[in-house]
């Protein structure tokens, strides 16, 4: 039985897009996501590694740069 989760994070890149091709042609784009949680005096950031693939990795690697926010 197979299984689908889906995750909206909210923060910023903590770097530029990384877009490469697969041998078959196919885009993928690799970034990472810094989300920032405050708490009582202390802020907490949480990184996540992000991978695209296709139309939405050319349009992510076109788009966005190193600390623009992210949806």
């Amino acid at each position: 039985m197979s299984s689908f989760a889906q995750l909206m994070l909210h923060g910023n890149l903590g770097r530029d897009p990384e877009l490469r091709y697969t041998p078959q042609g196919v885009a993928v784009a690799n970034f990472s996501i810094a989300v920032n949680k405050r708490g009582r005096g202390e802020d907490q950031t949480t990184w996540f590694r992000v991978t695209c693939w296709r139309i939405v990795a050319e349009n992510v690697d076109k788009y966005l740069r190193k600390g623009d926010p992210c949806i």
